[in-house]
């Protein structure tokens, strides 16, 4: 039987990101697919997190970088929308946790409304905190301390609390730049897990530069190279047999 055809969420065309003169991205035409996960590998200095990063609108925020080019969520450009709207709409996880550390969990998981200046009463408020919670597979483990500190909770759990806060304003897309390289081992296990199992929800893109990981959670691939895109695909197919010799020098090890 023949695979539906996918439904996209977001499309770049010929996006490219500069750092002052230097061409960080050089034209990348790219496809995410809704409801999917999707993993941007290549090695160190290739642009993997610029293109995160412009997803957002955030690489713009740097002193001195810009962007060229499209991109389209859900149709609409949002390289000309206010970048606060862009990102109630994108949700971003950093590499290292990164809790609110004056704030609680309960209040780190509420932080995007507040600092969008949005009021909740307090059955809804406490509504999206466990609903949060629960999604990023934490309620059990702090629902009877939620006024403490986030920063009292360990690596792993305050990664998924990252996530919970991402989650909360109900983005249609989560960006996440290598989420578990911060992570024991354990901790990782969790947080694929849970990349998994929420793509019922959201549709997520994930930068790792480990290609296990790639393997095991991503449905399909992008391959960077100096800026470049290189080759993109179901994973599974990307893996097994990639249709540029950069792309199989990078997975077999040659380089990276």
């Amino acid at each position: 039987m023949k695979e539906a055809p996918m439904e996209e969420i977001l499309k770049t065309q010929d996006l490219k990101a500069y750092f002052e003169e230097l061409e960080i991205l050089k034209g990348i035409n790219l496809s995410i697919p809704k409801n999917r996960v999707t993993a941007i590998m290549g090695p160190s200095g290739c642009g993997k997190t610029t293109l995160l990063r412009c997803f957002n609108r955030m690489h713009e925020e740097t002193p001195g970088a810009h962007t060229k080019g499209k991109i389209f969520l859900e149709g609409k450009d949002i390289l000309s929308m206010n970048p606060i709207l862009v990102r109630k709409m994108v949700g971003m996880v950093f590499q290292k946790p990164n809790p609110f550390p004056t704030m609680s969990i309960y209040e780190n998981v509420l932080a995007g409304y507040r600092l969008n200046g949005i009021k909740l009463r307090k059955e809804e408020a406490q509504g999206i905190v466990e609903e949060s919670l629960k999604k990023a597979v934490l309620w059990d483990e702090v629902k009877d301390f939620l006024h403490r500190r986030g920063t009292f909770l360990s690596g792993g759990q305050q990664q998924r609390l990252c996530i919970a806060r991402a989650l909360a304003v109900n983005p249609k897309l989560l960006l996440m730049d290598e989420p578990t390289s911060a992570l024991d081992p354990k901790a990782t296990r969790r947080v694929e897990e849970l990349v998994t199992e929420l793509k019922e929800a959201v549709t997520i893109v994930i930068v790792t530069h480990n290609t296990s990981q790639a393997g095991r959670v991503a449905d399909y691939t992008a391959f960077l190279y100096l800026g470049e895109l290189i080759e993109f695909g179901p994973t599974e197919e990307l893996f097994t047999a990639p249709k540029d010799p950069r792309t199989e020098e990078y997975l077999t090890g040659k380089f990276g």
